[in-house]
């Protein structure tokens, strides 16, 4: 019970994060947010460490960089795909990658998985198609870029919860430390690169910011602050409750279990770009919803 709480509370506190997150790449270029936010981040980490120690081992600091690179992969892409598209149908999709992720890693280790597994996976493909052929009535529309995006942010968060899988028990937050290093590290790094050549790809689109000449600097008001802020903050608490469901879990069953649970954050981020930005669905786009956290949760049961 207690793995299943702290999942699912980790799924809801980081589906509020992309949500900000997203919110934020629609004025700024998405990885300066991304890097921002894992700066920010790594403050309540750093208090965690004087509650709950952090032991830096050998194998702690091995997976901590492995989820470091994995996540800065995974963020950078999300963040980029809610600045080009409707938040409630590309969250979803990532979501449906992030559950069948580790699966797959799962299969190539030799895992045979039960028929009930095999269909989850089918009608995860079939949300797939759905979701992302339908265009939304408001004039925003799902391109085939945006789909690819999402779907290699979902890979990247599933690799996240396998390497978190691997942290040591009397870890602490050290590798929750080491990941948040690399990604301020790697996605600062980035950030630099396209501060000097704006207008690369990892830029939003035009069509999600306001247009600004190439030689301009984009503008930090309070409220972009304070969502980057919210963003780093919230999205490394989720890790946090990733990494205490993992551990609180017996034997390898956490696994499969958490990462599904975990693959349903677009819920926090749906309701958020609905109540906030009134982004409306069509009867499809429902159905590929519905039925992309129905194969999560048949992954999770099978």
């Amino acid at each position: 019970m207690l793995t299943v709480l702290l999942a699912l509370t980790g799924a809801v506190v980081y589906g509020a994060a992309d949500f900000l997150g997203g919110l934020a790449a629609r004025r700024l270029r998405a990885v300066t947010v991304a890097a921002a936010a894992a700066a920010v981040g790594l403050v309540p980490l750093l208090l965690g460490a004087l509650i709950v120690g952090a032991a830096f081992s050998g194998p702690a600091v091995l997976v901590g960089a492995a989820a470091g690179v994995s996540g800065s992969v995974a963020v950078l892409l999300l963040y980029r795909a809610l600045a080009v598209g409707p938040m409630s149908v590309l969250s979803p999709l990532t979501a449906v990658f992030a559950a069948v992720t580790p699966v797959a890693v799962a299969l190539l280790s030799g895992t045979v998985l039960s028929v009930g597994a095999w269909a989850a996976l089918v009608v995860a493909v079939v949300a797939v198609v759905l979701v992302a052929a339908v265009r939304e009535a408001s004039g925003a529309r799902v391109t085939v870029g945006g789909v690819v995006t999402a779907a290699v942010a979902g890979c990247g968060f599933g690799g996240i919860v396998i390497a978190y899988d691997a942290v040591p028990e009397d870890a602490g937050v050290a590798s929750l430390l080491v990941a948040r290093v690399v990604q301020a590290v790697l996605l600062g790094a980035v950030a630099a690169v396209v501060a000097v050549r704006p207008g690369g790809a990892a830029d939003p689109a035009p069509s999600a910011r306001p247009v600004r000449s190439a030689a301009s600097t984009p503008r930090w008001s309070q409220r972009l602050v304070v969502a980057v802020a919210a963003c780093g903050v919230l999205d490394a608490l989720a890790n946090a409750c990733i990494q205490a469901a993992l551990l609180a879990g017996q034997g390898d069953a956490a696994l499969p279990v958490v990462s599904v649970l975990n693959a349903l954050y677009p819920v926090g981020t749906v309701v958020l770009a609905g109540v906030v930005l009134r982004e409306r669905l069509t009867a499809v786009q429902w159905t590929g919803i519905v039925l992309a956290f129905g194969a999560s949760v048949g992954l999770a049961l099978a």
